[in-house]
C-alpha cells in the first residue's frame, strides 16, 4: 500500500484531497495546525470507507519543529503501515488575508512567506529522506498568482508568496526527477473552504459576484480541487511533472 501525507488535512482542500488519495487505495496521514477535531473527523470518515488513515500535528510555519513531525512519520508509517518511506506530500496547509499594500505590515509578510513558501521548501527537504522513488508531490498554489486572472487589491503579499510556490514546484521537478519524483502545483480559484478565517461563511454576498466570474458559473468547492490533487499523486499523472493546474472552472475566463 501507498502512502501520502497531506499538510493542512482538517479541512477543506486539504481534506477532500485526503479523502480522495485515501479512496484509491492510499494510506494517508493527515497533518492538522489548531483543527486536531478536523483532523479527527477526517481520519475517521477515511476509516468508515474502508481506508487507513493517522492525524499528526504539524505547524508549517516552524521548521524547527520539522525534524521531531519527520520522526513521528516515521513511527506511524512503521506502526501503521509496516513501511519506513512514504510516497506522496501534498503541501497544502496555509492561511490567506486580504491586506492593501499600504497597510501590509513585515509581521504579516514575513507569515505569508514563512508559511505558504519557506515551511513547504523545508518540509519537502526535510521529508526527503522518506520519500521513496517514483513518488510525487502536489504543492497548493493560488490563481492569484497568475497572470492569467484578473489582479484583486489587498493580495499582493499573498499572491508573491504563491508564486513563489509555482517557481518552487517547477525546480523540485526538475532536481527531484533523477529519483524518478514528479513534483506539480494547483492553482484554485475562488474556492469554498475556511480561508480568511471562514469569509465565504462570514460574508455570503460575494458569491454571487465570484460566480458571475467563473465561466462554469459557480464558486469552486473543495472536492473540485481535491480530485485533482488525488489524480495528481496517483498512476494517472505518471507523465505529469514541473506543471501548474490551474483549477478554477474558468475563472476570469
Amino acid at each position: 500500500m501507498k502512502v501520502a501525507i497531506v499538510t493542512g488535512g482538517s479541512s477543506g482542500i486539504g481534506r477532500s484531497a485526503a479523502v480522495h488519495i485515501a479512496r484509491r487505495g492510499n494510506g494517508v496521514i493527515v497533518t492538522y495546525g489548531d483543527n486536531r477535531q478536523g483532523a479527527l473527523d477526517a481520519v475517521a470518515e477515511i476509516e468508515e470507507e474502508g481506508g487507513t488513515a493517522v492525524a499528526l500535528p504539524l505547524d508549517v510555519g516552524e521548521t524547527g519543529g520539522f525534524p521531531a513531525f519527520r520522526a513521528s512519520v516515521a513511527e506511524a508509517l512503521g506502526g501503521r503501515w509496516g513501511r519506513d518511506t512514504f510516497d506522496h506530500l501534498v503541501n497544502n496547509a496555509g492561511f490567506g488575508r486580504a491586506a492593501p499594500f499600504e497597510d501590509t505590515t513585515e509581521e504579516l509578510f514575513d507569515r505569508f512567506t514563512r508559511v505558504l513558501l519557506k515551511g513547504p521548501y523545508f518540509l519537502t527537504q526535510t521529508l526527503l529522506p522518506l520519500l521513496a522513488d517514483g513518488g510525487a508531490v502536489v504543492n497548493t498554489a493560488s490563481s492569484s498568482a497568475s497572470a492569467a486572472t484578473g489582479l484583486e487589491a489587498g493580495y499582493s503579499a499573498y499572491a508573491s508568496a504563491k508564486g513563489g510556490v509555482v517557481v518552487m514546484s517547477r525546480y523540485l521537478a526538475k532536481e527531484l526527477s533523477g529519483r524518478g519524483i514528479r513534483v506539480n502545483s494547483v492553482s484554485p480559484g475562488p474556492t469554498r473552504t475556511r480561508i480568511s478565517d471562514d469569509a465565504f461563511e462570514r460574508f455570503p454576498e460575494v458569491l454571487p459576484a465570484l460566480a458571475a466570474r467563473t465561466a462554469l458559473g459557480r464558486v469552486g468547492e473543495p472536492d473540485d480541487i481535491g480530485t485533482v490533487i488525488a489524480s495528481l499523486v496517483s498512476e494517472e499523472g505518471r507523465w505529469i511533472t514541473a506543471q501548474n493546474i490551474e483549477v478554477t472552472g474558468g475563472y476570469d475566463l
